[in-house]
């Protein structure tokens, strides 16, 4: 009787299950899952897709942004040898790249509060609401809040500097050496709550045994901070640098209320003149060619990045 049962499980274990594979089910499936991609996927193809592919043809060509595609003009890579002889693209590109100063100075400040407010401050939430809050206010707000503040004469920083017995304090946005460290001093203001609670996220998967070990072996909050803090998130540093410096060249809404580009174009940046070429001047082909550049230098530097973080990055 066992022998009987042993050979009934085993061919019971010898057969294959049995699955379903008729074709109207297997098209069911295909139209369920194009019907919940279909939204995202025509979306995506009007709003990115579509433009990425118009704005690289149009690169290639003469064409006023009233007039239809058809009166696009051909004129091969013209856009671009202009363009690297405009003084004005060239010193708006300069400037982009001073504003990458202020990532890491940025990311130092961030991490640093961080490491504060994880080890020493009790009240954490709080704090982190108070830092986070200039990040997602309204940069048009900010920008408009900072232009009161830095008015050359009327401005409250002024007056105080003034109060303090600095007789000719700094002019700030209306002053050509200090509009651009004015708007990276805003950037620093307003990216710090980001960072910093990445950073937050970051410092509490640091095991705390690294942290007693070396306080055991007597070593200070600056060597704990530089040997054990700063190698165990460098991996939450080279995300927050990389999606940095990309926000570093997208920098529009901030510069257009604050100085619009001037005074004498020193903080005029590539996206600031590409708004111009385009929706002012009315050339798109040249405003075109201006995207592409700017699509590849950021993807030169990111790629630099993922090269480099080899190096320095501890995972």
């Amino acid at each position: 009787m066992n022998s009987e049962m042993k050979a009934q499980s085993k061919k019971l274990l010898r057969k294959k299950p049995q699955t379903s594979k008729s074709p109207l089910n297997s098209w069911r499936d295909a139209v369920a899952g194009w019907v919940f991609i279909g939204p995202m996927f025509i979306g995506t193809s009007i709003l990115v897709i579509f433009p990425i592919l118009s704005s690289l043809t149009l690169s290639f060509t003469n064409w006023n942004i009233v007039a239809g595609y058809e009166n696009a003009e051909f004129i091969g890579l013209d856009n671009f040898v202009a363009l690297f002889n405009d003084p004005l693209f060239i010193k708006s590109l300069g400037n982009n790249f001073l504003l990458l100063l202020a990532i890491p100075i940025t990311l130092f400040i961030s991490l640093t509060l961080a490491t504060i407010i994880n080890k020493y401050i009790y009240f954490k939430d709080f704090f982190k609401v108070i830092f986070f809050m200039p990040f997602i206010s309204s940069i048009v707000a900010v920008a408009v809040v900072f232009r009161v503040l830095f008015h050359p004469t009327q401005g409250p920083i002024n007056q105080l500097l003034m109060t303090l017995g600095i007789d000719n304090p700094p002019g700030w946005i209306a002053d050509i050496s200090f509009a651009l460290p004015s708007v990276m001093l805003i950037m620093i203001w307003t990216g710090i709550g980001f960072n910093l609670i990445i950073y937050l996220a970051g410092l509490q998967s640091i095991p705390k045994e690294l942290y007693e070990a070396a306080q055991i072996d007597g070593a200070s909050a600056w060597y704990q901070f530089k040997k054990i803090t700063i190698p165990l998130v460098s991996p939450t540093t080279f995300l927050l640098f990389v999606t940095g410096i990309i926000s570093s060249f997208k920098i529009f809404d901030l510069i257009i209320v604050l100085t619009g580009g001037g005074p004498a174009n020193s903080t005029k940046v590539p996206v600031v003149y590409l708004y111009e070429k385009a929706f002012l001047d009315l050339r798109a082909g040249y405003a075109s060619s201006i995207s592409l550049v700017i699509f590849v230098i950021i993807l030169i530097i990111t790629y630099l990045q993922f090269k480099g973080q080899k190096k320095w990055v501890n995972y």
